[in-house]
């Protein structure tokens, strides 16, 4: 992204997009009275999390037991119910369907599960993972940190260390097409610089045509880690055109959602990443919704409505042509054959 002297001017930056996580899928309902159970209890938890600010609503189903479900019935079924409850809610499903472990074992879903989830209703959005990458979540989340809850038992430290991402073009390719032809809006989850390179090439190969709306995963384990500098160059290299917001892990949420909000970028919280305030007592999703909201008062930056969400994340827009989707991202054409220098329009 290009700064430009008033940048970081708040009048002049996007008004604040906050992504609310609150079905905690790493975690079990025991490990923090936050994390809702039955669909009642999660429908309302979308409803508490939108009347605190959060216009998107990142989405993990649970049964009435509070397992996690793979069904998508279920998701369908949650869908309806958090559409009625909250219609102008921009709603977006987790592409990994449930990573929480089910037994002993945590168990990501096939390719052909995956794909189901371009075929439910009442969605906006589906997450996206673009090349298979590991996901220790065990990297960043400390000892001190996971002790108390179920990512903390003994035995599990294998089953955590050992997750990883499968997102080869052989998904993401087939996944992209059946999501645009469903009208749902791929949301890129980048665990690095070198992902968002491969997305460049999905752009400029006519492979995804429309808005990026994206998120730097900085989770560690295979994705991106706590170094401020690497958070920096990734907005640096975002297209102009694109909306990009923060995810980090446990307490380093809060610095890091703060240099997002400064630099008129966008924040996503909740237990799904988060269990604690920065002085580590137990922190609510709603909580955390509401700190960045007063983070951004204090530095003079509005919080968007649902309604100006929806237009600033382009729902339901798609490009015809290569061309268009460069020039609407605020990327440079391609090249033309034979033509040297950087190509720019004229």
């Amino acid at each position: 992204m290009y700064f430009q002297k008033d940048s970081l001017l708040s009048e002049n930056q996007e008004k604040l997009l906050i992504t609310a996580a609150p079905y905690g899928p790493g975690f079990v309902p025991a490990d923090f009275s936050d994390i809702p159970r039955t669909l009642k209890e999660q429908v309302q938890k979308a409803v508490d999390c939108y009347n605190a600010g959060a216009q998107i609503l990142h989405i993990h189903v649970r049964e009435e037991d509070g397992k996690p479900s793979k069904r998508m019935s279920r998701f369908n079924e949650f869908l309806a119910a958090v559409r009625a409850a909250v219609p102008k809610m921009i709603l977006q499903v987790g592409g990994s369907i449930s990573f929480a472990p089910d037994g002993d074992t945590a168990r990501w879903p096939n390719l052909d599960t995956r794909h189901l989830l371009t075929q439910l209703e009442n969605v906006d959005q589906v997450t996206i993972a673009i090349g298979t990458s590991g996901m220790n979540l065990l990297d960043l989340i400390s000892p001190e940190d996971r002790a108390g809850t179920s990512m903390g038992q003994p035995g599990s430290q294998e089953t955590w260390e050992n997750m990883f991402v499968e997102a080869g073009p052989n998904f993401y390719v087939e996944h992209l097409k059946r999501l645009r032809g469903n009208n749902i809006q791929p949301y890129f989850m980048l665990a690095h610089i070198h992902q968002l390179e491969t997305v460049e090439t999905l752009l400029r190969e006519g492979l995804y045509m429309g808005p990026l709306n994206l998120t730097y995963v900085a989770i560690g384990g295979g994705a991106a880690g706590r170094h401020p500098s690497d958070l920096m160059e990734f907005v640096l290299r975002t297209p102009d055109g694109a909306v990009l917001t923060n995810e980090s892990i446990m307490r380093t949420m809060h610095p890091t959602n703060a240099i997002s909000i400064a630099l008129g970028n966008h924040v996503r919280v909740g237990n799904e990443d988060n269990l604690y305030t920065p002085r580590k007592e137990l922190m609510t999703t709603v909580q955390q919704i509401e700190w960045c909201a007063g983070i951004a008062d204090q530095l003079g930056r509005d919080v968007a409505t649902a309604d100006e969400a929806r237009a600033i994340y382009r729902i339901g827009t798609t490009f015809d042509s290569v061309e268009e989707t460069l020039r609407e991202l605020g990327m440079p054409p391609n090249r033309r054959p034979g033509q040297r220098g950087c190509p720019v329009r004229r």
